[in-house]
């Protein structure tokens, strides 16, 4: 395929042909639809067994809200368990065949949980025993059916290109590529359209290598355009060169990576029979954070944000005002940064030097350095000069917790000399980090300092939860009160 001036265009147009077709079905809302039609099922099977039950054994109608109450707490178990390992999600959803084994496994496990509960709550006088034993064997039924009406569906709309995977990219090698069929493509990734980028096929190792890192940029030109999550390797799995080669250039893209089998395993696994079972697939690098965890962070940091903001109004207001008074120049300062996926924002500042600096070369701060004023000597001990990233949290820009962002002068030469730095632009940079919190804060005059504050940082990306980032947050403010390595 073509790498050139072409590209841009080419990928308008698969985007916009995406958008712009009415038969297209947004891959977000298919696990939303299909945990839908899961809820439905259950509830209606509660309903209408304990309906069913109650006529034929001849006794009075009750009430239907204990049906509907345990039909909801049932829903929400399985749909709950079966969203943990991917069950809605493609390629899952749309493979042939139906998960039998898996589904029996937990809806009757979740019957389980469910006596456990009415046993705890002392609820079964509400809800006949008749009844829950109906919905028990009646449920499962309707779960299997539905999978199988789905999948029938799914699969229907994904061969003639009603679903096409706009959140994932492959990338391979050109026979690997030719010899993936629809029905290979279906049962690896859910999808029998998805955006390829081809390796250079060149004997020359030079002229191969040059075609590669054009390639690389624009696959990551693509990625960032389009907020793809996901990167599928076709390669020889002999060929640990170029798989090698494809993974250094993956660190700096936040996207998982799964390395698929190439035509000798498949052939070697009979394939194309097996295609209904879980395909095996090589994990080279893991996704930064779920869309739930995502969701999560988000939303601790618009409300923390939002209530500090309105809290601490009145020091900014008295800060900006202070600064004004002290010395010459804007009260905020404004410097480029790098953020999520590498994407450049402009960062908040309490101005504290005489000079801005925001160019090829970026002087650090050092201890009584001249260039800071006397108010900004206060205000960076304090970290108060940090507050207005409030608002770059607001704007989604930043997170309250996540590594710090350096100065785009010290970012270019940092990747030099670390090969793993990239790592640190899978998450949303922070106000605060786990660096910081454990004393690596401040300026990074020697490669041990910088080396040492991205093992912090990676390990925080790599161990991400939310209590992690609780943790963090109370953590840092006895790290301002120590005032250690601020200046």
């Amino acid at each position: 395929m073509s790498i050139g001036s072409d590209f841009h265009e080419e990928s308008r147009k698969v985007v916009n042909q995406a958008h712009n077709q009415g038969s297209l079905w947004s891959l977000d809302l298919i696990p939303y639809v299909l945990a839908t039609m899961d809820a439905f099922v259950i509830i209606l099977s509660c309903v209408g067994g304990g309906l069913g039950y109650h006529l034929v054994v001849g006794i009075p109608i009750p009430s239907l809200l204990p049906c509907c109450a345990v039909g909801l707490m049932a829903s929400f178990i399985y749909i709950l368990r079966m969203s943990g390992i991917g069950y809605y999600d493609l390629p899952d959803s749309a493979k042939p065949g139906t998960e039998i084994t898996q589904i029996l496994l937990c809806w009757f496990s979740t019957g389980i949980l469910l006596a456990f509960f009415a046993f705890l709550l002392k609820i079964g006088e509400n809800y006949s025993r008749g009844a829950f034993v109906t919905f028990y064997f009646v449920a499962p039924v309707g779960l299997l059916a539905v999978r199988k009406f789905t999948k029938a569906n799914l699969a229907s709309a994904v061969m003639s290109g009603g679903i096409r995977r706009l959140d994932a990219v492959l990338v391979g090698d050109h026979r690997e590529l030719a010899a993936l069929g629809p029905r290979d493509r279906l049962a690896l990734f859910g999808a029998t359209d998805v955006k390829e980028f081809r390796l250079s096929g060149d004997s020359d190792p030079g002229e191969r290598l040059v075609a590669d890192n054009k390639l690389f940029r624009a696959v990551g030109d693509f990625i960032r355009r389009n907020n793809c999550r996901e990167v599928l390797l076709v390669l020889p799995w002999n060929d640990h060169e170029r798989i090698d080669f494809v993974r250094e250039h993956l660190k700096r893209l936040p996207v998982s990576a799964r390395l698929l089998p190439d035509l000798h395993v498949r052939s070697l696994s009979n394939f194309v029979s097996s295609a209904r079972q879980r395909v095996l697939a090589v994990e080279v690098q893991r996704a930064p954070l779920s869309s739930a965890e995502r969701f999560v962070k988000r939303a601790m940091d618009v409300l923390i944000a939002g209530i500090a903001l309105s809290l601490l109004f009145p020091i900014l207001i008295l800060t900006g005002i202070a600064i004004k008074l002290d010395s010459e120049g804007p009260v905020i300062f404004r410097q480029r940064r790098k953020g999520f996926n590498g994407k450049e924002f402009v960062m908040l500042k309490f101005r504290t030097m005489k000079v801005q600096e925001d160019g090829l070369v970026v002087v650090q701060a050092t201890r009584q350095d001249p260039r800071v004023t006397s108010i900004g000597r206060f205000l960076r001990a304090a970290s108060i000069d940090e507050l207005p990233q409030l608002f770059n949290v607001l704007k989604g820009e930043m997170s309250l917790i996540g590594p710090r962002p350096h100065a785009l002068a010290h970012d270019s030469y940092f990747e030099k000399i670390l090969e793993d730095y990239a790592f640190r632009h899978h998450v949303k940079p922070g106000l605060t980090g786990w660096a910081q919190c454990n004393g690596s804060r401040g300026a990074t005059p020697t490669v041990e300092a910088i080396a040492e504050r991205v093992r912090l940082d990676l390990w925080y990306v790599n161990n991400w939860s939310l209590w992690l980032d609780i943790h963090i947050l109370i953590k840092t403010f006895f790290e301002v009160a120590r005032k250690r390595n601020a200046y």
